[in-house]
């Protein structure tokens, strides 16, 4: 959110010699995170107000002309123009050498310099509204439109932002910090808060109902939970056009843009006091008003062109015809305010944030007005929304006139009450505040407190702005008391504790474990996705829908599920990481849930699903990669229980993962269950998730089945006092033949005698060299004593005695 200090000053005077930045600490510390402080007069810097004494035609070019502009002090100079509306005593907006702009209003910021165009020396640049940044508020249709301020009260050479009032201090505001604070979203709540802060005078809205002869009710409230307060007011003898340029700027000032006056009244008084109002253009209304819920497969037709069918869970506002707008989301199309609109219905209502947050999640409408309904509005700010907005109007529109009014509040709200024991607050403070300072800090942010006769509790009254679910408990009451007094006000105290002895975790460990294995030792990229899955990779990796929960409220309607695997999730990342690179490898780490009841420890009573810890990841390369990749991915699933310090599993192949290629898969077992999958992602698999010509070699692993080694279990062997010989051998074997049963035949040991320590996989070979339907693969035989140095025949009656076994086991044949 973005707030203008000079629309806050409106509210609290504040001294100069508080500084803008002092104001943007103190409110981070105590109230919400001020993420930027910007000056925007420095967008201008180097741009001021110049009067075109005189216009000559240019020698070289019929479209451009030569300005002698005027900047003040005696300033004149001849600037080279191609505008469409240039006049003899206009004033323009002129960039000075040094100042940036944005050729024609595209493109990257340049800076002006002096130039030479088309034979003629030209001294800056007289500029359009797009090249300053400031087409929302001087809008044109015709190209090369110059910047007209000759009805502004600005003498030549004036800067650019003094003369627009654009001198001005931009907050912004993270909305985050603003989630349970409904009364700051507005320029009036984050005033008053600065007020409590400095102890200064905050600026009050005298309530008052708009004098009108006719007051027969135009409006039915049928749901008066969802709705407990609607203000409509009649207004005649308007029109439309544009608002007063101050207005205009303030709304563009802070993000929104400019419109008209009706409608700009409306943006200004949400912004001004948070609370969103609504113009229906009163011809296009017929009947009187309701407020009631949608009826099934009702249809609506927005401002912004969208047509929803609507659920019986919507509330809507509607005439004797139909529902004519999304209360608290968006108006319709039909009661939009039109060039011809002279008069309204000005609507001021308060609805309950639940329905609202749930009706624009499901048509996926967020607006702003649904971002401060749905915090929680409270009704009393209607009062404020109407004196803003009855004033504006009169101001705007003086021969105006209110034909009707009704405000329907059957039940005010009741402001929360709270007892709080003042040894209790102490305590949890952590220091004893004085009863009197508690009170004031308390009052100057609108809280009522009474003390008990015997001063050791008070009886504390929230403000109606925080008594719509902000504040409730004795600790609300302490937090206000505590940000007031400064959290850097508090002195540390160590905390005093007492280990009895060391704890270990080892259960614990293995996430974290698994994490540094696979960053640091395996130079994966560690990823973190949301929850949810979107249901394009959902069809990709499973055939259905079992045992997976839904949402009641997705963040979109392809969103619903909730992952029962990290494997789409996954996917998508590789599927979006493709169009920055060509090889990477990610894994993540995070929790499943599947839909199946499970009993929490803390209390049998409560039941909830079942959450499980998993780990995956993905080896992405080029398509003709797949042996490499297969073997790095292989490798590293493989080595994991070594370096994560749990019991070893195995490479078996049991069950086919939906998503795998058809011949390059395995399923990780241990202790007979599987436990996990390693695959390559197959084609038609790869090309659901928008992965083209790369191959995606993939991994998930149940991280709860695995089992933590003691450290106790560890052995040490000593190193070879004597060396070991590397031997390596080429032999044939059938395409058949598995390189699992050539080890299994190629590593058996027969005694302590036995020179083999070990062997391994160093290729394999398929080609001319090699017949049809066979396969070459080497090993390297690690073959030594620990007794002695071996002879050069030692080594080769071990190797032969291998290549006899391997040649009787698996049929090998020693290649020639």
């Amino acid at each position: 959110m973005k707030l203008s200090l000079k629309w806050i000053k409106d509210y609290v005077k504040i001294p100069g010699d508080i500084e803008v930045s002092r104001i943007a600490h103190d409110l981070t510390m105590s109230t919400v995170e001020v993420e930027g402080i910007y000056n925007l007069g420095e967008k201008f810097d180097k741009m001021a107000v110049g009067v075109i004494d005189e216009i000559l035609p240019h020698p070289n070019a019929d479209r451009l002309k030569i300005c002698r502009a005027n900047l003040g002090n005696g300033e004149t100079y001849d600037i080279v123009c191609g505008g469409a509306n240039l006049r003899t005593g206009m004033k323009a907006a002129v960039s000075r050498p040094g100042a940036m702009v944005r050729w024609h209003g595209a493109g990257d910021l340049v800076e002006i310099k002096n130039a030479r165009v088309r034979g003629v020396e030209s001294y800056g640049m007289i500029c359009s509204s797009s090249e300053i940044g400031l087409f929302d508020l001087f809008p044109f249709t015709e190209e090369a439109t110059i910047v007209d301020l000759s009805d502004f009260e600005a003498a030549a050479g004036t800067p650019l932002a003094e003369a627009l009032g654009l001198d001005d201090v931009i907050l912004e505001i993270d909305n985050r910090s603003l989630t349970n604070r409904p009364d700051l979203w507005g320029h009036y709540g984050i005033a008053r808060e600065i007020s409590a802060l400095y102890g200064l005078p905050l600026s009050e809205f005298e309530k008052s109902a708009p004098a009108v002869s006719n007051r027969v009710s135009y409006v039915e409230v049928k749901d008066g939970v969802r709705c407990p307060r609607y203000i409509l007011v009649k207004i005649e003898g308007l029109s439309v056009k544009p608002s007063p340029f101050e207005i205009q700027s303030r709304i563009w000032r802070v993000g929104m843009r400019p419109i008209n006056a009706i409608v700009d009244i409306t943006n200004y008084v949400m912004l001004a006091v948070g609370q969103p109002t609504h113009a229906f253009d009163s011809d296009n209304i017929e009947g009187r008003i309701t407020v009631r819920r949608a009826r099934g497969y009702e249809k609506l037709l927005l401002l912004n062109g969208r047509e929803l069918v609507l659920s019986p869970d919507d509330l809507v506002i509607a005439d004797d015809e139909g529902s004519v707008g999304l209360a608290g989301v968006m108006g319709g199309a039909k009661d939009s305010v039109l060039p011809t609109t002279d008069k309204v219905i000005l609507e001021i209502a308060n609805f309950e944030p639940i329905g609202i947050r749930r009706t624009a999640a499901r048509h996926e409408a967020h607006t702003e007005a649904a971002a401060r309904y749905e915090k929680g509005i409270d009704p009393e700010r209607c009062d404020q929304a109407l004196s803003i907005a009855m004033k504006m109007f009169g101001d705007f529109f003086p021969d105006m006139e209110v034909t009707g009014f009704h405000d329907n509040y059957p039940v005010p709200l009741k402001r929360v009450e709270i007892d709080v024991s003042l040894e209790w607050l102490s305590n949890r403070l952590g220091k004893r505040i004085a009863n009197e300072k508690i009170s004031d800090m308390l009052a100057r942010l609108g809280f009522g407190v009474k003390f008990s006769p015997s001063g050791d509790a008070m009886h504390v009254t929230a403000p109606t702005w925080r008594s719509t679910g902000d504040v409730s408990l004795p600790d609300d009451i302490m937090e206000e008391a505590a940000r007031m007094h400064g959290y850097e006000n508090f002195e540390p105290s160590p905390i005093v504790t007492a280990f009895s002895g060391a704890i270990n975790q080892p259960e614990t460990d293995i996430d974290r474990n698994i994490r540094e294995y696979l960053s640091f030792r395996c130079g994966m990229r560690e990823i973190f996705t949301y929850p949810w899955v979107n249901d394009e990779y959902l069809d990709a990796v499973f055939q259905n829908r079992d045992g997976m929960l839904a949402l009641s409220t997705p963040p979109s309607p392809n969103e619903r599920y909730i992952r029962s695997s990290l494997l789409p999730n996954i996917f998508k990342a590789v599927s979006e990481n493709l169009r920055f690179f060509d090889e990477f490898a990610i894994f993540e780490s995070a929790q499943v849930f599947s839909d199946e009841a499970y009993s929490t420890p803390y209390d049998p009573r409560e039941s909830l699903p079942r959450q499980r810890r998993s780990a995956a990841g993905a080896f992405v390369g080029g398509e003709g990669e797949i042996g490499s990749i297969f073997r790095k991915a292989k490798g590293v699933v493989e080595w994991l229980p070594r370096y994560t310090h749990t019991e070893p599993f195995s490479f078996e192949r049991h069950e086919k993962p939906r998503w795998a290629e058809e011949a390059v898969w395995l399923n990780i077992v241990h202790s007979g269950e599987v436990i996990g999958n390693l695959a390559l992602l197959s084609k038609k698999s790869s090309l659901s998730c928008g992965i083209k010509n790369s191959t995606a070699m993939a991994f998930e692993l149940d991280i709860d089945s695995l089992k933590p080694l003691p450290s106790r279990t560890n052995k040490y062997s000593h190193l070879p006092g004597y060396p070991w010989t590397e031997y390596d051998i080429s032999m044939v074997f059938d395409e058949s033949v598995k390189w699992e049963d050539i080890l299994s035949a190629a590593a058996v040991r027969k005694g302590p005698e036995d020179l083999l320590r070990g062997a391994a996989f160093m290729g394999e070979y398929r080609g001319k060299q090699v017949a049809e339907g066979k396969k070459s693969i080497t090993l390297r035989l690690l073959i030594g004593s620990l007794k002695k140095t071996l002879t050069s025949e030692e080594i080769e009656s071990c190797a032969n005695t291998i290549i006899k076994r391997l040649k009787k086991t698996v049929g090998g044949e020693l290649r020639n």
